[in-house]
């Protein structure tokens, strides 16, 4: 049974820079760069005859190129933080595909996803690191200006089961455009 989701894959370019921002937080299980990605939607473990009709589903989907830009560094979870990430600017185009490809989703029956989009790029997951370190890992890194890279096509990614942080596959890339 597969775990899938789409997303949108990082040019090799703004992984180098973003890898360069690995390390220095107690707490920290940092997610391999050749694993960066934004996710769109989480589908889950399906079957296969599920796995086919959403990637038959995705098929459908014809919206042109755009320009996503990683705007700076934040963190997941307020008060208790439990993730570090790059955030992205959620610009029309972004949100409109992940808003389609939500509602594909439900059309073949997959559950909905009931978290709101926030587009970003996981850097690192956070076990047991003080929010006081969070905070002067980020102001440490409080420099880092935007990146943007042109999403020209996404893809319908496979993950192991139960683990999060990959290893990810790319199963089918559908072109923008």
């Amino acid at each position: 049974m597969p775990r899938l989701f789409t997303g949108l894959e990082i040019p090799s370019d703004i992984v180098l820079d973003l890898a360069s921002l690995r390390g220095g937080l107690s707490g920290a299980r940092w997610v391999d760069s050749e694993n960066y990605h934004m996710t769109l939607r989480f589908i889950g473990d399906i079957d296969d005859a599920t796995a086919r009709d959403v990637s038959g589903a995705l098929e459908q989907i014809k919206r042109p190129p755009f320009t996503v830009t990683l705007e700076g560094l934040d963190t997941f979870g307020g008060g208790r933080p439990r993730a570090i990430v790059a955030k992205a600017k959620a610009v029309g185009p972004l949100v409109e595909l992940q808003a389609e490809q939500e509602r594909l989703m439900r059309r073949i029956g997959v559950r909905p996803e009931l978290r709101k989009f926030t587009p970003h790029v996981t850097l690192a997951r956070l076990r047991d690191a003080s929010a006081a370190a969070v905070a002067a890992y980020l102001a440490a890194r409080g420099l880092f200006s935007s990146r943007r890279f042109e999403a020209t096509r996404f893809v319908l990614f496979s993950a192991r089961a139960a683990t999060g942080g990959g290893p990810y596959v790319v199963e089918v890339a559908y072109p923008l455009g």
